[in-house]
């Protein structure tokens, strides 16, 4: 990706199909819909060992597109994932809204304001960093195993570095696979 690209000019013709051209029940739905395949997908990581934790990252991808679908519906979708999830898996339920929830709001947001790839990982990493240091050193809870659990300022950019590179991965992932997804909603 070239960091300088404007990547509004990719995301915009999604944003108009999933948010103009569609009604108050399709959004409604759509979006609780992906909160629902959201809590299945990190859910996978508890009940399926092994592949599961392969499978539970993408639970970032529907809260995306629900972001995309409309702000308020996509923080319902994330909120009503982190329930699901009390249900479903709560064992979970410490990962999702500080991982891969908050990642997935991070590149929601920056796909909304920005227009510049580098700003939209940027904030979006942010957001990871801040939930990893939320869960290792506030609450605890051990994300990356033993690795990192004492507060340092290099501990924070190592984790900071990771969250960059993260967040590119996710970005890149979401500019070629969105126009793919929506592609059959459009008629």
């Amino acid at each position: 990706m070239f960091w300088n690209k404007d990547i509004k000019k990719s995301i915009l013709p999604v944003i108009v199909i999933l948010r103009d051209r569609r009604s108050f029940t399709f959004k409604l739905v759509a979006s609780s819909l992906m909160g629902l395949i959201a809590a299945i997908l990190q859910s996978a990581g508890g009940v399926i060992p092994g592949i599961g934790m392969l499978i539970s990252p993408f639970s970032s991808a529907p809260i995306i597109i629900s972001m995309l679908i409309s702000p308020t519906f996509g923080i319902l979708s994330y909120i009503l994932t982190i329930f699901l999830l009390l249900l479903i898996q709560p064992s979970e339920l410490f990962i999702f809204p500080f991982t891969t929830g908050a990642l997935a709001l991070g590149i929601s947001f920056g796909l909304i304001l920005f227009n510049k790839g580098w700003k939209v990982i940027c904030l979006s990493g942010l957001f990871l960093c801040v939930g990893i240091c939320i869960l290792l050193y506030l609450i605890q809870f051990p994300v990356l195993g033993p690795f990192l659990i004492q507060f340092r300022v290099v501990n924070f950019i190592i984790i900071y570095s990771f969250s960059l590179v993260y967040s590119w991965f996710w970005l890149e992932l979401v500019l070629r696979l969105l126009p793919r997804l929506v592609k059959p909603i459009k008629s």
